[in-house]
């Protein structure tokens, strides 16, 4: 009977100890689910204390029909599991330091002696912000400048503050933002510690990043309005300061994912905008901010290093190491260079981040896409680089749209790039058949006395008609071929090859109603292509012998066919039907390229004069 009793026992208080573990389990569940704050470990914990019955300092005052406290908390509420959340919030923000990379010295290290104390006060009912929203949203930034000037003053915090200040950001995130930096634009210790108590929430960070985007992408200043009708308007660069912030809270990566492509287009817009313009209202405000944070004196170099520091944040650490080795960052700040240094970035970051790259993809076709959009030159050397990670059967249309524009660019640089972004593009079938509104801009492109872009050219051209179901118009074809003719003789050895590759295509894929006006060019192509049937590239000779054979096929020329096949090239000159203007049988390149093949005891006279005995009919121009 003892024994059953003892066990009887025993089984209660099992039972008794299970339902107390799960009641603490739901409450903790409970708590954040409303709450939506996971708080880590902390090194510190804040001195605990009880609030005064009648303590003015410990309750915010607000002004009069506005309320910054909460009412008191229900009987079941978990005060002590709140009060150690509140003070874990605050320790977290207040220990947290601001390096700065490039210097190494710490920045705006907030005085632990002069900063709010918190104190251990009942959580807040989660009603409250309900009732507030209910009764007027106008109240909002009222209570978040409150908040700002408790949380600056020299005196015991209410531990409620950052409970607060998140639910806030919760309900009213542009509200929050915009006020924020209204009343603390160069972001002094309060603003800090308000950021970063954001930064700490994943669920709040993510509704407060796209206000301060917004802010951020509209330079140098932005005018949005909030509840109460404030249009006061707003640095772009506070917003960057305040996201600077932000990053350096350890946890905030996992909301930073989600906008990551539109942050660093926004950071690298500040970056080239400070580097090539600075307005005196913005260089003003900047001064402000370095003096009272210790930050690099030019918004550019501050910029570069918000990117440095979002970069790291997205695990791309050994990219931003690259590009301090190769003297990326350095060659940024600068403005005449400051398009390869963004080249270079792109290609540092398509090999780890694909899907970030595809996202800063997009956001920069947005920007270019614009009639006159400002500073294009760095946005389009990136985009150029990750066009292979766009779905171009969304955006194909837009790109090449874009891309057309910016070939007829007096811009050396820019045509360039768009030169560059064909020759991607071209590789895809589907979007090289639309390239045919291109061809004539090309053709004229062929004519350029900058080798690369005639090698481009060429590059795009190729690319497009290695697609089988795609022909030459009978209006493209004369005109593209006669801009061959010229490159056959380039220095260049890869546009030569090119030019004779394509002269090739042009009478293989030529439309019917095209081959008779062609075949004009095509018999001025006999000659040089003649001369290097034997050039010293050997690639440049195959292609030279491969298209004389289709030359002798186009023509219907099966005399002239059969002499290539047997080598007779001095018989192949003799018959040729057509000599270029300035050509002339004795030409230095023709001797030079025959003289090898003659017997040993012929000389160059006797080349000549067996020329000159060919038939006149023979040697017409």
């Amino acid at each position: 009977m003892t024994a059953d009793l003892d066990d009887d026992a025993a089984l209660d208080r099992t039972q008794e100890k299970d339902r107390a573990h799960g009641r603490f389990r739901r409450t903790v569940q409970m708590f954040r689910k409303f709450m939506c704050i996971r708080c880590g470990k902390t090194s510190t914990t804040a001195t605990e204390g009880t609030a005064e019955p009648d303590s003015g300092l410990t309750e915010l005052q607000a002004e009069p029909g506005v309320s910054t406290d909460i009412t008191a908390p229900s009987g079941d509420s978990d005060s002590p599991m709140n009060d150690h959340t509140a003070k874990t919030l605050m320790a977290g923000t207040e220990n947290m330091a601001i390096t700065n990379t490039d210097t190494g010295e710490t920045q705006g290290i907030p005085n632990t002696d002069t900063m709010p104390i918190p104190t251990g006060i009942h959580a807040p009912e989660l009603g409250y912000f309900k009732e507030s929203a209910d009764s007027s949203q106008q109240q909002v930034p009222a209570m978040v400048r409150k908040i700002h000037q408790r949380l600056g003053s020299h005196v015991t915090v209410d531990a409620r503050l950052p409970i607060n200040v998140l639910r806030l950001a919760e309900e009213h995130p542009a509200d929050v933002v915009l006020t924020l930096l209204r009343c603390a634009p160069s972001c002094d210790r309060a603003a800090t510690m308000m950021w970063r108590l954001i930064g700490l929430s994943g669920s709040t960070l993510e509704k407060v990043l796209p206000t301060l985007l917004c802010v951020m992408e509209d330079w140098p200043l932005n005018s949005l309005s909030t509840s109460d009708g404030d249009d006061t308007p707003v640095f772009a660069l506070a917003a960057t300061l305040a996201l600077w912030v932000i990053v350096q809270v350890p946890r905030c990566h996992e909301a930073m994912n989600l906008y990551s492509s539109r942050i660093f287009v926004a950071l690298l817009s500040h970056v080239v905008i400070t580097t090539q313009q600075m307005p005196e209202e913005v260089d003003h405000f900047w001064r402000a901010c370095w003096e009272e944070h210790r930050l690099p004196t030019n918004p550019n170099r501050f910029a570069v290093q918000a990117m440095k520091a979002l970069l790291c944040r997205l695990r791309c650490d050994n990219e931003v190491v690259a590009m301090g080795r190769k003297r990326g960052w350095d060659t940024l700040l600068c403005a005449d260079t400051q398009h390869y240094a963004v080249g270079l970035l792109a290609r540092e970051m398509r090999r780890v981040s694909l899907p970030m790259c595809s996202g800063i993809a997009l956001c920069l076709l947005g920007l270019l896409s614009r009639e006159e959009p400002r500073w294009d030159l760095p946005f389009l050397a990136f985009l150029v680089e990750v066009l292979d990670c766009l779905d171009l059967r969304e955006c194909g249309d837009s790109v090449l749209e874009m891309m057309s524009r910016y070939l007829l660019s007096e811009c050396r640089q820019r045509c360039r790039l768009a030169l560059r972004g064909l020759v991607v593009l071209s590789k895809d079938p589907a979007m090289a058949r639309r390239m045919g509104s291109l061809s004539q801009q090309l053709v004229e492109l062929l004519g350029d006395e900058d080798g690369e872009v005639v090698r481009m050219s060429l590059s795009v051209f190729m690319n497009v008609l290695e697609n089988k179901d795609i022909l030459v118009s009978s209006t493209t074809a004369p005109k593209l071929a006669e801009a061959l003719l010229p490159l056959f003789e380039n220095d260049n050895g890869h546009v030569q090859l090119l030019s004779i590759h394509l002269f090739s295509k042009v009478m293989e894929l030529v439309v019917d109603e095209g081959k008779k006006p062609l075949k004009t060019i095509v018999n001025q192509s006999l000659y040089p292509l003649v001369i290097y049937w034997d050039d010293e590239n050997w690639h440049v000779a195959k292609a030279s012998r491969e298209t004389l054979i289709c030359a002798a096929k186009f023509l219907k020329r099966r005399d002239l066919k059969q002499l290539l096949k047997k080598d007779q090239r001095l018989k192949f000159a003799e018959r040729l039907p057509f000599k270029p203007r300035g050509m002339t049988l004795d030409h230095p390149a023709l001797i030079r390229k025959f003289k090898p093949t003659l017997p040993k005891q012929l000389k160059k006279v006797h080349l000549l004069d067996a020329v000159n005995q060919c038939p006149k009919n023979s040697t017409r121009r």
